[in-house]
Parts: structure tokens; C-alpha cells; sequence
């Protein structure tokens, strides 16, 4: 029997595995509850850019049922981990007809897991924004409040979710690109320990600063997939030990009382919105009732090293595109692209090697400094956002206002960067709701590599304040 909309709406992903292998539904029955939602809702959030829906029936139709999550639908966000067969256009019209010949070696790993891939999702151009808003395709929208923008870069990963159009999708984080489009469309979203999840074939992303998982609605789904994905590929640059346990069976498990710092200070920018600082405070409160150790303190971030990450991000921009004008035989031209992709390649076109290397060496000091401070605790506490998600359109302004763009983007995302510079495992956990009825996240930040504590918490947290039964009403 064809399971119900209301019923796929009830489970998460390891919800739907489990019905599968106990044959009460079958692969084709999951597939087609994900696209009867899809074609409910997509039309009017914009998540979902590249339809693969054909491809999906035929995989689907020959399911093994191998695999911990055998003939759960799934989505890839479309920059990052390629899917052969299609085109990774990371939302930029220079990318639009790259066909990947193979899989990634992630997207290998989904698959062998049993996961149904039926489409991409939205990004900015080049993950270039914590808004999802390019000119390929359009802007997505927040399930929310259509209004407001479901964040960036994996917006639309975020909103497909949060719509129910799946339990759990692709996204990667680069500056906080996992965690925002959480915090914005009530989420959880872990940014793993960098190396955890490798990038194979491509390269190390941004300095080291990005990194591949995906956004859920449970914190059971997002360590699952992180126990499928944690698997490093030779000749990685970095690389993260793997967890004494599955993930899986930390996000079951309550932690030991841990010492917790928090702190409702914005690292870049002048301040927070105050019901995200207050969503801080009963976070902490929270874990204090919870048997926790809690205390105010903040860790030694200081602005000038997130400024340097941010000349290594444009640095990189810049050999990306170099690389398009190299492999076409002609330059990229300003209208090619994006205005602000074209002011991060300026930008980047100006950084000399001694900067590049200056900039890498106030990164890796700030990840030594901030590591110091997790001597002594074992979580930080902060604001994943300056505020809820804004409306769309407000970072570039009507009429575009350049000149104030900066301020407006690290007024609304002060906290996430720093911690993709220092590489720790940090998740936006959906704590909190806004007088206005949009979604606010807290985020809750781990030592190097002890994603596995941040899990534990995570699902502790999940427990005491449960957020599945909070859905948008679209």
C-alpha cells in the first residue's frame, strides 16, 4: 500500500529506511511520495533546479535494498560532489554545460548506502552568498515566509527539507552554509570537523575552509549520513580520525556533564538581533537544567583574521575562474558573472602569493588561539545569525546597494566563519521560534574532530525540546 503524504511527512530518514527494509512500502513508494511533494510545493519555493526524476524511477525500480538507507530520497545540492550524468553548474552560467563523466567519490558513497538521488538543489552562484538568490535560476524561498530568504549557500537543500519534500539533503558549509540555511528554516545542520568529509576529487575548498554534509530535520539522519560520509579518499590534504563509535550511536546516547561556554557577542559585526541573543541564553539555560556546567565566557576571535579568510576565499575565486578563461581560451568578462563574483575574482586577482600565505598563517592562528580556549570547555554556546532570515533581496538592496553590502552581511552572519578558519565541528540546532514566527538557531560549537560530543549533545537537546513536530505551513 502507497504510503500517505501525512505518513512520509512523520519520518525521517532512517524512519523511511526502516519501513523499507521491513517491507511496508517499497523504494518506487518513497520516490513518489518525495515527487508528489515536490511538485506541491517546488513551484512555489524554487529548492529544486535540476529534475531527476525519471533517472530516480529506474534506480529506484531496481533498489537491492543494500545499504543503511536502501531507497530513501535523496538530494544533492548542485556545487560540490558531482553525479555522473549531469551538471554540477554551481548557479553560474560558466559551469552550465559541465557534464560530470563520474560519480564523486561522496556521491559514490550516498548511492552505495541506498539513497535514491532525484535532483539538485539551488546554491548561490559559486556558494558566493548566505542567500540563495542567482540569476540562473532565481531566488529560493523560505517554507516559512516566502518572503524571506531560506539562507545560503544551501538554501535550497534547507527549504526541500523544511517543505518535506525529503528528510535530509546534501548541503556543504564554507563560511556557514550549512548552519544558516538551518538557522533560517529551522533545521539541524552540523558542519563537520574539516577533513571528516572529503572533497575528492576536487580540491581542498577554499583553504581548507569548506566542508560537505547535509541538513535534517533529525539529528539521528544527519549522524547517519555523517557515518556514511566520513570516509577519507587517498591523497586527501587533511584528514580527521574516525569516531571511537558510529556517530548513530552517539546521537542516542545523553553525554557526560560537560563544562559549556556561552556567549551572545557577534564576532563581525556590532551586535545581535536580541531574540537571537536571547535564544542563546535559554540554550544555556537549557543545558545547565540538563546537568551541564554552564558559564558566560568568549573565545579570542578577532576581526582582522576573519578578514584574511576572507581574501584566501577571493583568492580562490579567482583561480576557479582563471581556470574557466584558461580551459575556453578567453577572459571572463564582468557580465558574465554575478557582481558579486566579479568583485570577489577582482579582489582575488590582486592577492599576491605572500598574502595568500600571510592570510593562511592568521587562520591557522586563530584556530591555535581558539583552541586554547576549548582547553577549558568542552562547547561554546553563540548566535548561529545576527538575526532571522531576512527578506530576499535585502543583502544586495533595491536599488543595489553595494556600498552597505558588507555591513547588511555580517550583520545577518557574524558567528559561522570563524569556525570553518579553525576547522572545528560546529551545528545550528533549532532551539528557538521568533515573535514573527520564523525559525531561529543556536549554534553549539565542539573541539577539533569531537564531532561525535557535538552530536551527543545535539540529540540530548532534541529530546528535552523536541522541534520535529514545528513545521511550516506553506
Amino acid at each position: 500500500m502507497a504510503i500517505t503524504e501525512h505518513d512520509y511527512l512523520a519520518h525521517d530518514a532512517v524512519g523511511l529506511a526502516k519501513l523499507i527494509a521491513n517491507r511496508e512500502i517499497i523504494p518506487t513508494e518513497a520516490l513518489e511520495a518525495a515527487l508528489a511533494r515536490s511538485a506541491k510545493v517546488n513551484p512555489k519555493l524554487n529548492a529544486i533546479t535540476l529534475d531527476l526524476s525519471e533517472r530516480a524511477r529506474r534506480e529506484a525500480a531496481t533498489q537491492t535494498l543494500s545499504g543503511p538507507l536502501a531507497g530513501v530520497p535523496f538530494l544533492l545540492k548542485d556545487l560540490g560532489p558531482d553525479l555522473a550524468g549531469t551538471p554540477t553548474t554551481c548557479s553560474s552560467r560558466l559551469y552550465a554545460d559541465d557534464i560530470a563523466e563520474a560519480d564523486s567519490p561522496l556521491t559514490a558513497l550516498y548511492r552505495a548506502a541506498g539513497l535514491v538521488i532525484f535532483g539538485k538543489t539551488n546554491t548561490p552562484e559559486l556558494g558566493l552568498e548566505p542567500v540563495t538568490e542567482p540569476a540562473m535560476f532565481g531566488p529560493t524561498r523560505n517554507p516559512w515566509d516566502l518572503s524571506r530568504t531560506s539562507g545560503g549557500s544551501s538554501g535550497g537543500a534547507a527549504a526541500a527539507v523544511a517543505a518535506g519534500i525529503l528528510p535530509a539533503a546534501h548541503a556543504s558549509d564554507g563560511g556557514g552554509s550549512i548552519r544558516i540555511p538551518a538557522s533560517c528554516c529551522g533545521l539541524f545542520g552540523l558542519k563537520p570537523t574539516r577533513g571528516r568529509v572529503s572533497s575528492a576529487p576536487k580540491d581542498e575548498g577554499w583553504g581548507g575552509f569548506s566542508c560537505g554534509h547535509v541538513v535534517s530535520w533529525s539529528v539521528r539522519d544527519s549522524a547517519v549520513l555523517l557515518d556514511i560520509a566520513g570516509q577519507p579518499q587517498p591523497g586527501d590534504p587533511y584528514w580527521t580520525a574516525p569516531p571511537a563509535r558510529p556517530f548513530a550511536e552517539s546521537a542516542s546516547a545523553d553525554p557526560e556533564p560537560l563544562r559549556i561556554a556561552f556567549t551572545t557577542d557577534a564576532f563581525a559585526s556590532s551586535g545581535l538581533d536580541p531574540e537571537c541573543a536571547q535564544a542563546v541564553l535559554d540554550a544555556a539555560r537549557l543545558c545547565a537544567d540538563l546537568g551541564h556546567h554552564v558559564e558566560e565566557a568568549s573565545p579570542p576571535i578577532d576581526r582582522a583574521s576573519l578578514a584574511a579568510a576572507g581574501m584566501v576565499i577571493s583568492a580562490s575565486v579567482a583561480a576557479d575562474l582563471d581556470a574557466v578563461a584558461a580551459r575556453r581560451g578567453r577572459p571572463i568578462f564582468q557580465g558574465e558573472v554575478e557582481p558579486v563574483t566579479w568583485a570577489s575574482y577582482e579582489r582575488g586577482r590582486t592577492v599576491s602569493g605572500s598574502a595568500y600565505i600571510q592570510s593562511l598563517r592568521a587562520a591557522h592562528a586563530l584556530g591555535r588561539a581558539v583552541a586554547d580556549f576549548f582547553e577549558t570547555y568542552d562547547i561554546l554556546i553563540c548566535a548561529t545569525l545576527g538575526s532571522p532570515a531576512v527578506p530576499i533581496g535585502h543583502l544586495i538592496g533595491d536599488p543595489p546597494d553595494f556600498d552597505g553590502y558588507a555591513r547588511r552581511l555580517f550583520a545577518f552572519m557574524p558567528n559561522t566563519q570563524a569556525f570553518n578558519i579553525t576547522g572545528q565541528p560546529a551545528a545550528s540546532i533549532p532551539l528557538a521560534m521568533s515573535r514573527g514566527g520564523l525559525p531561529i538557531g543556536v549554534q553549539f560549537v565542539g573541539r577539533q574532530a569531537e564531532d561525535a560530543l557535538v552530536i551527543s549533545l545535539a540529540g540530548q537537546l532534541e529530546r528535552a525540546a523536541p522541534w520535529a513536530g514545528r513545521r511550516p505551513r506553506l
